[in-house]
């Protein structure tokens, strides 16, 4: 006889060894909890009316939810961004740019895969296109093959933690937490872990110095102010991208979704921008389309919003359309949209079904008391809440081994979820203490993609590398920037300002003190005399 103490590690044993026989996870997920709910009917743990809740959950949580909408959107974006010409331009400038000191081509990578991973959010595309475009250059100009395959592969996986990463809109929604919080806590450890990746490249260039040569000047084409005027054409629209899609939201002008939005339409004017088939005529345009949107942003800040602005900005959407309908017009970046929809409308199915699979999952979960069985584990490691956050970072390290970060998302986030918050409200405050904790897995997760030997983006980098690349180079050269992000997960546990140092402090009141005083007011005296005769 199967007692209710046994369901929770019964169900979560059923669910591993499932997804070991290589089952598709939504499907492994929704079959684990249905078979797990209809035992537990049977053994009279509950009734057939508690699997009412799944649908109800389905539809409520799932379809209905608002911010997983932004999903498609961001998913859109990246995938036109990634396959523009953009990371070509700015790779090539700042390895121009960088090219005469040590680790200079090392730089470019790292700063470029910052930028993208802050207009793109995704990761496979960025590893290919950054691997296709920098590896020949770097191992024509003598840099360590090792160090070649470490920098493309880590510069990549960047993206899963710079804003706006879709990882992070996952997390905001698992946690039940604000997106533009999640983000203002990202930036400190994303911009901490450039620096270690640039850190890491300059004591190569100290101690190493053969591993990282600069580039000889005859190979440097550009210079002065036709160099910086490249850099500036591929860094000033993606800033103003940025700005359009996380300015907006960090400001509270746009919710995550309408961002979104305005990013997936940014993303077709830039990749048109960046089309050799763009005309003369859209280049006017766009130039008085700019000119309009600074005029109206300039009227807006100091002035009120009245007809000078509204003529501004209506400018400014007539040039946005104008460029969209070139887009359409030439027949590469015809294409690419189609590409982008396609590849949207997979991963939004991807996503839509994992929930779907984790929700029938976690009901039954919590049917069987699954939740305090894992709360009992939790609260009962040694450590108190370093131990805690020291376990869980080891169990997500060796999990994203074989789970990627939506199925860890969708699978483990929402039952570890409460316990992390109780645990760690008294550490960083209870506003703050789910972001601490989902920026912190989120740092966790970019390994997921690294470690050997299953990291995605070292088969990227080895289906793109030349014949002369070993696949020991590949896995060798992962293992330093494995470390450093390990460090970095390090530092978020030890140092939590790094993550809610640009948070809101929250309002300390004591409710006891509040006192509320409403002022008399004399008020003429009531008349109950008879009716006055008409």
């Amino acid at each position: 006889m199967i007692t209710l103490d046994a369901m929770p590690p019964l169900m979560f044993g059923g669910l591993v060894l499932a997804m070991l026989i290589g089952f598709p996870v939504a499907f492994t997920l929704a079959a684990v909890g249905l078979s797990f709910g209809f035992l537990a009917i049977h053994l009279g743990f509950f009734d057939l009316n508690f699997l009412q809740a799944i649908p109800g959950r389905v539809f409520g949580s799932v379809l209905s939810n608002e911010l997983l909408l932004a999903i498609p959107f961001f998913t859109f974006m990246g995938s036109i961004l990634e396959r523009c010409g953009l990371a070509e331009d700015m790779l090539d400038s700042m390895g121009q740019l960088f090219g005469p000191i040590r680790g200079g081509l090392g730089y470019s990578v790292i700063i470029v895969g910052f930028i993208l991973g802050a207009i793109t959010g995704t990761v496979a595309a960025q590893v290919i296109a950054m691997a296709l475009i920098s590896m020949p250059v770097m191992i024509r100009y003598g840099y360590n093959m090792r160090y070649i395959t470490g920098v493309l592969a880590a510069s990549g996986t960047i993206t899963q933690l710079v804003p706006p990463s879709l990882v992070l809109i996952v997390l905001a929604d698992q946690l039940g937490k604000s997106v533009g919080d999640m983000y203002l806590g990202a930036w400190g450890p994303s911009v901490f872990q450039i620096a270690l990746f640039a850190g890491y490249t300059f004591l190569l260039g100290i101690f190493k110095p053969d591993h990282v040569p600069p580039v000889p000047k005859e190979a440097r084409t550009l210079t002065g102010w036709a160099l910086w005027k490249k850099c500036l054409i591929g860094i000033i629209p993606s800033a103003v991208l940025i700005f359009v899609v996380l300015g907006t939201m960090m400001m509270g002008l746009a919710t995550p979704t309408e961002a979104g939005a305005m990013g997936a339409v940014g993303a077709i004017v830039l990749a048109a921008i960046h089309s050799k088939d763009f005309s003369t005529t859209g280049r006017k345009i766009l130039i008085i389309g700019a000119i309009a949107g600074g005029i109206g942003t300039m009227v807006g800040i100091f002035a009120t919003e009245g007809l000078i602005f509204k003529l501004a900005f209506a400018v400014t959407y007539f040039a946005v359309l104008w460029i969209c309908l070139e887009a359409v017009r030439i027949p590469d970046l015809r294409d690419l949209i189609k590409q982008g929809y396609e590849t949207t409308m997979r991963i939004t199915t991807m996503v839509v079904f994992i929930l779907i699979g984790s929700t029938c999952f976690s009901v039954v979960f919590l049917g069987v008391s699954g939740g305090v069985w894992l709360e009992h584990l939790l609260t009962s490691l040694p450590g108190g809440v370093w131990g805690f956050l020291i376990f869980i970072n080891l169990f997500i390290f060796f999990v994203a081994f074989f789970l990627d970060f939506f199925e860890i998302a969708f699978i483990i986030l929402p039952m570890i979820a409460p316990i992390a918050q109780k645990i760690l409200a008294p550490v960083v405050g209870p506003d703050a203490a789910l972001i601490w904790f989902g920026v912190m897995l989120c740092v966790n997760m970019q390994t997921s993609f690294m470690h050997p030997p299953f990291g995605f983006a070292l088969f990227y980098l080895r289906g793109v590398a030349p014949k002369e690349v070993k696949s020991s180079d590949i896995y060798w050269g992962a293992l330093p920037w494995v470390g450093l992000q390990a460090i970095m997960v390090a530092l978020v546990i030890a140092f939590p300002v790094t993550v809610t140092g640009l948070l809101d402090k929250p309002l300390n009141v004591d409710l006891n003190q509040i006192k509320i005083d409403v002022p008399q007011m004399d008020l003429p005296p009531l008349d109950f005399g008879p009716p006055p005769k008409q």
